[in-house]
């Protein structure tokens, strides 16, 4: 647990994720390997290209920011519980994103609530 305030430690390709998050969606994409796959709201997307669609849909969609309260690692993988706020139905909302990571990049990721 961190005191508000504090920031909290992210393994840099999560922390480059939550950096491009709300910005341009080709670098949100960059931040995962080529076949990497993406789970939210109970769909995949596999691939850069799908992860880029997927990014783009979602900001056009909604206009949001990010805040990692914390993170769980282990090894290769990551969970990060983060604050959403938006223009959505529930908003704030507290999201888990579980991270696998790959070398420098991010494998896998799946967001739930």
């Amino acid at each position: 647990m961190r005191n508000e305030g504090t920031p909290i430690e992210l393994p840099a390709p999560i922390a480059a994720y939550f950096a491009a998050d709300t910005g341009e969606v080709t670098a949100v994409a960059r931040c995962f390997i080529e076949n990497a796959v993406v789970v939210d709201e109970r769909r995949e997307h596999h691939g850069r290209q799908a992860i880029a669609q997927w990014k783009a849909e979602a900001t056009a969609k909604y206009h949001y920011t990010s805040e990692p309260l914390t993170v769980d690692r282990a090894g290769a993988e990551a969970v990060v519980v983060a604050r959403v706020t938006g223009d959505f139905p529930g908003s704030p909302i507290e999201l888990r994103y579980r991270f696998a990571l790959e070398r420098d990049k991010i494998a896998r990721l799946e967001i739930t609530a």
